[in-house]
């Protein structure tokens, strides 16, 4: 069986190729993609060559891991039938090629447990399901309460900012970039010059600015939390100021297990919505034109590939 897959050849160069995929086993699905968001973060310093280096890295690669499609062949041990509307967080089915994380293909092969059913109604906002998840793991890493400052009104910086809201946490949202100021939903963006406050007890940065931090620093409480849940390649900041104030460092990962059915769920019940952060679709034989508008247009808050012409 093929695929067609968006393949990174090296560094700011890709296209769209065909693959051999592994065939599935009896608790694999062999899922159909509809649509696959791309990741402002991981896949831009992928495509940038900015990733550090870590096992299993190489290219060319496969990347992606925000996929919503259906299933057209279910395993006797997979736990889906055929028809079932799924979200995949990547995959690792293309021999040879390395899968980081493997889910921007027109079709994939996974095991039945890695992904989660979801309402077709959500149609391509289904993609941000890993987002939103990673946005609910950093808003538990912080463990907020009260209100919070986050730095950063992109897809995650909103969807951190919704959820704080959705837990009674008043969030103060800062936003360099004006073009990237509105959308807020239940909760005020400005710039940080505008905010004259310095007595914030949480901070969470989502910004990916490596040159951010001093400044977050000085706009601290006396024994304040920065949560950084951005990506970063280096982070360095002054002491005596962080000294000073005693201030605590968190940093946040990925979405962990259960983070994204706890995602579903408050998605399902109407307590996170999903509503206007995809702001660019492309057809997906058009990826290579795509990917740099993803990366460096600033009113795009998210990219989504439509694949259902392939």
């Amino acid at each position: 069986m093929e695929t067609v897959a968006v393949v990174m050849e090296e560094p700011r160069r890709l296209s769209l190729a065909s693959l051999v995929l592994d065939e599935p086993g009896p608790a694999d699905v062999v899922v159909e993609t509809l649509w696959s968001g791309v990741s402002a973060g991981t896949e831009k310093l992928l495509y940038t060559g900015r990733m550090p280096t870590f096992p299993g890295m190489g290219y060319p690669l496969v990347p992606g891991y925000e996929s919503v499609g259906r299933v057209i062949q279910a395993g006797p041990y997979s736990g889906l039938a055929v028809g079932a509307n799924v979200f995949v967080p990547g995959a690792h089915c293309f021999g040879k090629v390395s899968s980081v994380h493997g889910g921007t293909a027109s079709r994939l092969v996974v095991a039945g447990a890695r992904t989660a059913q979801i309402d077709p109604a959500l149609g391509e906002r289904g993609v941000l399901l890993a987002l939103a998840a990673t946005a609910l793991h950093a808003v538990n890493v912080a463990d907020a309460a009260g209100e919070a400052l986050v730095v950063g009104h992109g897809a995650l910086g909103r969807l951190i900012a919704r959820i704080l809201v959705a837990r009674g946490v008043a969030p103060m949202v800062w936003e360099t970039n004006p073009i990237r100021a509105t959308g807020a939903q239940g909760y005020t963006v400005l710039a940080p010059d505008a905010d004259p406050r310095r007595d914030y007890k949480h901070i969470v940065d989502v910004s990916g600015d490596t040159k951010v931090l001093d400044s977050l620093i000085q706009r601290l409480a006396p024994r304040g939390r920065i949560t950084l849940a951005g990506f970063y390649d280096a982070i360095n900041f002054a002491f005596p100021p962080a000294f000073m104030r005693e201030a605590e460092f968190r940093i946040s990962a990925q979405w962990a297990p259960g983070d994204l059915g706890a995602t579903v769920a408050l998605v399902e019940s109407g307590k996170l919505s999903l509503d206007g952060l995809i702001t660019h679709k492309r057809n997906a034989r058009e990826a290579a034109e795509a990917y740099p508008v993803a990366f460096e247009d600033p009113a795009c808050v998210k990219m989504v590939l439509d694949w259902s012409a392939l």
